[in-house]
C-alpha cells in the first residue's frame, strides 16, 4: 500500500466517529468537521474502485464509468442537501466546486509541477476543446441571470422551466463529449508515451488480471451507501455549525463543502503534475469541472423537480462571476499547451482572493 491508500485507510475511522458524535449530540461543529473528514477517504475509496472497475469492463464502457461515478460524491451530497431543502447551498456547491477544481486543483498541480520542472506541457487541442466546452457552462449560467435582469415582474416558474430545458440541452452536450472523446476522436484522448513509461505499462497490465471485478463492485457499493448516511449527518449539522462558526451559507457551499468532497482530487492532480504527468493532472482538474457543469448540476436540476425541491440555474451573480474569473483564467493559461509554476501562482492567488470575498461577501 502506498502512503496515501495508508492514511485514506486510518481515515476511515471518522466514518464510525461521525455517526457517534451525533449520536451523543455532540457540538455541531464537531459533527460537521468529523462527518466532513470521513467523506474524503470515501470518497477516494468509491473513485479508486470505479477505476478498477474500468480497466476490467475495458476502455468503452470503463470511459463511460469514469464520466458517470467520477463526481458521485458531490451528487450524492447534493442530493441529500436538496432532500434537506437546503436548495441554496447545492447552488453554491456547484459552483464552489467548479471553482475549486479550476483553480485550486489545477492551480496546485501546475505550480508544484513547475517547482520541479521549469516548464510542463499537455495536449494543446483537448485543452481547447475543454475550454470552449467551460465556455458553454458559463453562457448556461449566465443566461438566467440575464433573463432575470432584463424582465419586469418574472415567475419564478419561468426560470424553473428554462433551466429543466437548459438541462437537457447540457446533458445532450455531455453525451456527445462522451462520443467524441470515446469513439470518433478517440486517439486525440489516449496518454502520449511519456505519460506511462514501459514499466508502468507492465504494471497496469499485470493490476488488470489482478483485479477482482466483484470485489471493487462490493466495495463501491458499501462506500456509496455509508457515503448516504455520512451526507446526512454533515446535512443534518449543517446550518447549526453555520451558525455557530459565524460563516454564510454562501461561503459554506462554495469554499468549505467543495474542499471535503473534492480533497482527493485535488491531491491526485498535484500527485500528477508532479510526475510530470500533466495531461492527467488536467484531464483530472478540468475534466471534473466539466463533470460537475454538463453532468451534475443538470441532472440535480431534474431530480429536484421530481423530488418536490424546484433547483433552477438562476445562481447568486456572485457566484456565476466567480465561475467566469475561474473559467477566463483558466481558459487563458491553459490554451497553449504549455505551464509553469509562476501560472500555478496566479490560479492560486486568484482562489484565494475569491475566497476572501466570499468569506466577506454578507
Amino acid at each position: 500500500m502506498t502512503t496515501k491508500d495508508k492514511i485514506l485507510l486510518c481515515m476511515l475511522v471518522f466514518v464510525p466517529i461521525s455517526f457517534i458524535t451525533e449520536w451523543l449530540h455532540l457540538h455541531p461543529v464537531i459533527v460537521f468537521v468529523t462527518s466532513g473528514l470521513a467523506i474524503i477517504p470515501l470518497a477516494a475509496w468509491i473513485a479508486n474502485s470505479t477505476e478498477e472497475i474500468a480497466t476490467v469492463v475495458g476502455p468503452s464502457l470503463g470511459g463511460l464509468l469514469n464520466a458517470t461515478f467520477g463526481n458521485a460524491t458531490e451528487m450524492i451530497i447534493s442530493i441529500v442537501a436538496l432532500r434537506a431543502g437546503l436548495v441554496e447551498v447545492v447552488k453554491a456547491s456547484i459552483t464552489g466546486t467548479i471553482v475549486a477544481n479550476l483553480l485550486l486543483a489545477l492551480g496546485a498541480a501546475i505550480f508544484l509541477g513547475g517547482l520541479r520542472f521549469k516548464e510542463q506541457s499537455f495536449q494543446p487541442k483537448v485543452a481547447r476543446i475543454n475550454a470552449s466546452s467551460l465556455n458553454l457552462a458559463l453562457v448556461v449560467l449566465l443566461t438566467p441571470t440575464a433573463i432575470d435582469f432584463t424582465s419586469k415582474g418574472l415567475q419564478p416558474t419561468t426560470i424553473n422551466n428554462f433551466s429543466a430545458v437548459a438541462a437537457i440541452l447540457l446533458l445532450v452536450f455531455y453525451l456527445l463529449m462522451l462520443l467524441f472523446s470515446m469513439k470518433t476522436h478517440r486517439d486525440m484522448y489516449e496518454l502520449r508515451a511519456t505519460e506511462l513509461d514501459e514499466s508502468e505499462q507492465a504494471e497496469v497490465k499485470s493490476h488488470q488480471h489482478e483485479t477482482s471485478l466483484w470485489k471493487n463492485v462490493t466495495i463501491l457499493l458499501i462506500c456509496t451507501i455509508a457515503l448516504v448516511f455520512v451526507s446526512d449527518v454533515l446535512v443534518a449539522s449543517l446550518q447549526k455549525a453555520i451558525t455557530t462558526l459565524g460563516f454564510t451559507s454562501l461561503f459554506t457551499g462554495v469554499i468549505l463543502i467543495p474542499l471535503f468532497g473534492g480533497a482527493v482530487e485535488y491531491i491526485t492532480a498535484a500527485t500528477f503534475a508532479m510526475k510530470n504527468k500533466m495531461d492527467l493532472a488536467v484531464a483530472v482538474a478540468m475534466g471534473s469541472s466539466l463533470q460537475i457543469a454538463m453532468f451534475v448540476a443538470p441532472i440535480l436540476v431534474l431530480v429536484g423537480q421530481l423530488m418536490g425541491q424546484p433547483m433552477n440555474l438562476d445562481f447568486n451573480p456572485f457566484e456565476v462571476l466567480a465561475v467566469a474569473i475561474a473559467v477566463l483564467i483558466t481558459n487563458s493559461i491553459s490554451t497553449d499547451g504549455n505551464s509553469n509554476w509562476l501560472e500555478g501562482a496566479l490560479l492560486l492567488i486568484t482562489y484565494a482572493v475569491l475566497g476572501a470575498a466570499f468569506y466577506f461577501h454578507p
